[in-house]
């Protein structure tokens, strides 16, 4: 978290934020709100995972990068949405579905198990305490990459296992948060036709569109159980 708090600040010095008054600012600000709400409540009736939100001051933020379709949240709660990503989500509940998505990621710290076993590779296998004290730029590189903040929604940021934990994770949130978790599959295959669809699943890393798609499907019914539209 300390680590993430170093680099979110970084980043927020070297990248335009979108005024406050905008209002695809306001829905990113209130989307992040009420998916916290969910996020919180989920924790603390989960009492074994309460601790991982502890500490956590969150943060919402829309950055100008109309040409990078990105979003991604830090340890922390720190959560950006790029301008690029707006064109392909067209809703509110799209939307919620993606911050749903990247904050099930630092929820369940998927970025943390990369970053640990890419530290661990890159130290050649010194002990993780003492390679994560240091200020390397490697280091500072490493955990970016681990959480996806300088490439692509999801590109090579996860792992294929990790992306369809967050998927569920995220239609649960998103469901809580009050945003019909169906969204979510709307969402994603217009990123299909945004990235031409991809490469076959077992070339990569992450699951392919079709692939992603059908397991949300799969795993609809239990997201509904969470779903309560918004007054």
């Amino acid at each position: 978290m300390k680590m993430g708090l170093t680099e979110y600040n970084k980043f927020m010095g070297t990248h335009t934020p979108v005024p406050d008054s905008d209002a695809n600012t306001q829905l990113v600000k209130k989307i992040g709100k009420n998916i916290q709400a969910s996020v919180e409540k989920f924790m603390h009736a989960n009492k074994k995972y309460k601790k991982r939100i502890a500490g956590y001051k969150w943060d919402f933020n829309l950055v100008k990068e109309d040409k990078t379709i990105n979003a991604w949240c830090m340890p922390g709660g720190k959560v950006v949405v790029y301008t690029g990503l707006l064109p392909v989500t067209q809703n509110e509940a799209a939307l919620a579905a993606v911050m749903g998505h990247e904050i099930a990621h630092a929820i369940a710290r998927h970025g943390n198990e990369r970053m640990s076993q890419g530290v661990a590779v890159q130290a050649g296998g010194a002990i993780l305490s003492v390679a994560m004290s240091t200020s390397s730029g490697a280091t500072q590189d490493l955990f970016n990459q681990s959480y996806g903040t300088v490439s692509g929604l999801g590109v090579l940021a996860y792992s294929r296992k990790h992306e369809l934990e967050a998927d569920k994770l995220g239609l649960v949130f998103m469901a809580m948060a009050g945003y019909d978790p169906k969204e979510a599959v709307a969402f994603w295959e217009r990123m299909a036709k945004a990235s031409k669809g991809g490469g076959p699943a077992v070339l990569s890393t992450h699951p392919s569109d079709e692939k992603r798609i059908e397991e949300i499907k799969k795993f609809l019914p239990r997201a509904m159980k969470y779903y309560k539209p918004q007054p």
